[in-house]
């Protein structure tokens, strides 16, 4: 161990060349991509993102829109919730508890810890008021603290959700409260005795007696075994009055943000798929989530493409597996999803943001950005708009990379980045 660690870069250049398919294509998109075939190698290309200082730069939003940094220096600022008032809260933090299980995942974790702050984790929820309407948000303050990696926020009439890494709590809230007026109490406890996947990506039904957590797996494709695996991979639907829980949807990788889709109250995840098959495989995904569908994980991919490293295989399973809505391309690792409003203008009234944070394993990155995927008649229709860009340049140079989006009714786009450590506000100019 301590000899992988010792490893150069120039060693470790040396290898990753060595390694992976001759792919890395453009990605595909939409509700039928093609897949290519696997390719399979020591390990994937790798491509470490080159972190930079923003300056006097920002992100590039469409014409007729503008961006603005509305909270700086945070501590790895994650998912926001807009609240009633217009107040923003934005859960800060970072996880994971894991151990290496392969010389590969050491060399891996060097390259992906390349392109991630180096600030340490803030554990809290910070409030965010533009008091006067003037689009400057003046106050920023902690409005809970000593959380344990939070991410996922919901609100239901006076009860505020966060999703810990290891447990779902709640907290009172009273409109226009700027500090939390107690510690809060627990609904349930999460899977975090391993926490390859930490985040916990969360939502509550329109009537708020259900709360949806987002539960990653714990590993790639099994690799701890399928004992590690026990309530991992799924979504969870837990009772807000009791805490009791059961498995909504299965065989999802990893689930990193949930939305219910306005006026149908239809569940919406985007999940990061499996790696390891070469730059162009497996497409991560946009899905509506079915109660008690099953979506793959790990024994197929896109419906019923079976991966024959996992073993022993289930046949049965693969036939009952769901083939996801939309596909967004591989290794974009989507980690943000909101439903759009009018607000947001004509051509994104109907459809979902979506944060992409950017790939870490493949030759020609993708991700970095924000895409708006178009519905038509409550389906994802037609390809992705980029709605915010600039996070990486064609250099390598890495300012930004985008994390949660939030809606905000009266008519912006909220976009967490967890490198720059900034909240960015996008607003219509005309």
């Amino acid at each position: 161990m301590k000899q992988i660690r010792a490893l150069s870069v120039l060693t470790l250049s040396v290898l990753l060349s060595a390694c992976g398919g001759e792919g890395d294509s453009s990605p595909s998109y939409g509700a039928n991509p093609q897949l290519p075939d696997p390719q399979r190698g020591l390990l994937p290309k790798m491509k470490i993102a080159d972190p930079a200082q923003w300056g006097d730069q920002k992100p590039t939003v469409p014409q007729g829109y503008t961006i603005t940094a509305i909270a700086t220096d945070l501590q790895i600022p994650r998912q926001s919730l807009v609240l009633p008032n217009g107040d923003i809260l934005v859960a800060e933090g970072k996880g994971g508890n894991a151990p290496k299980l392969k010389p590969k995942d050491v060399i891996a974790g060097y390259i992906k810890a390349k392109g991630t702050t180096s600030v340490k984790s803030g554990n809290r929820l910070t409030l965010l008021r533009d008091a006067d309407g003037d689009g400057t948000y003046e106050m920023k303050t902690v409005f809970a603290d000593n959380l344990n990696a939070p991410y996922g926020l919901a609100l239901f009439e006076g009860n505020l959700y966060v999703a810990n890494q290891d447990a779902l709590v709640r907290f009172d809230y009273q409109e226009g409260q700027t500090k939390a007026s107690g510690p809060p109490a627990k609904i349930t406890d999460l899977p975090s005795e391993i926490n390859h996947h930490w985040t916990k990506a969360l939502t509550i039904s329109p009537d708020g007696r259900f709360l949806y957590v987002g539960i990653g797996s714990n590993s790639n494709i099994t690799e701890r075994g399928m004992e590690a695996e026990v309530d991992r991979a799924m979504v969870w639907q837990i009772s807000a009055e009791t805490g009791a829980h059961k498995p909504y949807a299965t065989g999802l990788r990893n689930p990193t943000a949930l939305a219910i889709q306005p006026g149908t109250g239809q569940l919406w995840a985007v999940v990061n798929e499996r790696d390891e098959l070469g730059p162009d495989l497996v497409p991560d995904y946009l899905t509506s989530v079915r109660e008690g569908g099953f979506y793959g994980w790990p024994y197929s991919y896109w419906g019923q493409n079976v991966d024959d490293r996992v073993r022993p295989q289930s046949p049965d399973k693969v036939a009952a597996a769901i083939k996801p809505d939309y596909a967004l391309g591989s290794h974009v690792a989507a980690l943000g999803l909101d439903f759009s409003t009018t607000a947001m203008g004509d051509e994104y009234a109907e459809g979902v943001f979506i944060g992409e944070h950017g790939s870490w394993n493949r030759q020609n990155p993708v991700g970095y950005k924000v895409v708006f995927v178009p519905f038509s008649n409550g389906r994802p229709s037609g390809e992705p708009i980029d709605f915010v860009t600039g996070f990486r340049t064609a250099d390598g140079k890495t300012m930004g990379r985008p994390v949660g989006v939030t809606v905000d009714p009266r008519g912006a786009l909220i976009v967490a980045d967890d490198l720059a450590n900034t909240v960015w506000r996008v607003t219509r100019t005309q």
